[in-house]
């Protein structure tokens, strides 16, 4: 079924919290995961999931990149956490345990090194089995959650590849969306550990001060997982167009995100909808579009979905019912004059070719 769409990568999918924090089992058809959660109402997305295994296969979603996030707390903190990095180093610890139990069920592979992205992409490509393991590389959405710095080698011999170091709001290591600051004296001996390792560093959520500092310290494969543009969203979670041509020199991809708060502006929470916003699958071509112009090529952006990132259909573009509607953007980008190779690349090719280099 999924033979004739574009293979696709979506570099951002959290979906260890999913079957942590929601309670999701991601083995079920998408129909009966939102039905089981009707009548709960302890997260604004209960009943309106978009994201289940069988939704990426029929989206040719092979190859995805997922997360471990926990963030820490000081007590007065209106965000939710944990209260000590060593309560959310165990958060993490249990999502880890999830995905090694997701690939014993032969629901997921994880990718390490460039062999395995092959073999993956061998096997996916290849094979007829509608129910063929999606390969996933795995990355840390916030690095409190490292006790301390002997935690980041710990983390990769266990196979994480990617950190970002902020989340929301000011972290242990560097300072995220709607905070403000450079990386303190940890985030910078963080960023001098990740080189060592030869790590990817994710530069979604640094706030301003944070972005450019980390880029002019960071020597080693940068890219912004789940990032849309300012110029659309005048926030500081989306990135200006000087960061993103600051990205493009150091050969970063960019995915875009399809939260619907940083596709349209003035999103209230709860309160606006995707309809009465008019939030659709056009706003992601947007940002697309314009990543590309900035470029000047088709060679940097592509898909980081963010889907089911504690938002679902009310948070979403209204023509996208499941994540397998990701798809729907082709066609789109074909009508705006993108040709073949060029929605290639942005389906896959340049993840893939990130990837290739970084791994």
């Amino acid at each position: 079924m999924s033979n004739s769409l574009p293979f696709l990568i979506d570099g951002h999918l959290d979906l260890s919290m999913n079957a942590m924090e929601w309670n999701r089992d991601l083995r079920l058809p998408i129909s009966e995961l939102n039905n089981r959660e009707s009548g709960l109402d302890d997260k604004p997305d209960r009943g309106k999931a978009t994201v289940t295994f069988e939704e990426l296969r029929k989206g040719n979603i092979g190859l995805v990149v997922a997360t471990q996030i926990a963030r820490y707390v000081k007590p007065d903190s209106p965000l939710p956490g944990w209260f000590s990095p060593e309560q959310a180093w165990a958060q993490t610890q249990g999502q880890l345990a999830w995905y090694k139990a997701m690939e014993a069920d032969g629901q997921l592979t994880m990718i390490q090194n460039k062999e395995d992205l092959d073999a993956h992409l061998a096997n996916w490509n290849s094979s007829e089995n509608d129910n063929k393991p999606i390969g996933y590389i795995l990355s840390l959405e916030g690095a409190d959650s490292m006790v301390d710095l002997s935690y980041v080698e710990k983390a990769y011999a266990y196979g994480l590849r990617a950190i970002g170091p902020a989340h929301y709001g000011p972290g242990r290591y560097a300072n995220g969306t709607d905070s403000s600051g450079k990386l303190n004296k940890e985030g910078i001996a963080l960023l001098q550990e990740m080189d060592r390792l030869n790590m990817i560093l994710d530069a979604t959520h640094l706030n301003d001060d944070a972005f450019w500092d980390a880029l002019n310290r960071y020597k080693g494969n940068i890219w912004a997982s789940h990032n849309n543009c300012r110029t659309f969203v005048d926030h500081n979670r989306q990135f200006s167009d000087d960061m993103i041509k600051s990205l493009i020199e150091r050969d970063a991809v960019i995915g875009v995100a399809l939260d619907a708060w940083m596709m349209v502006p003035n999103w209230i929470r709860g309160t606006s909808t995707p309809q009465s916003t008019n939030c659709n699958m056009e706003i992601m071509a947007n940002n697309i579009d314009h990543i590309c112009q900035l470029a000047g090529n088709t060679n940097h952006v592509a898909v980081g979905s963010d889907l089911d990132g504690a938002f679902g259909r009310e948070q979403c573009p209204y023509d996208l019912e499941t994540i397998a509607d990701i798809q729907k953007i082709f066609p789109i980008l074909k009508s705006r004059g993108y040709k073949p190779e060029d929605i290639e690349k942005i389906a896959n090719g340049n993840w893939l070719r990130f990837m290739r280099k970084a791994l």
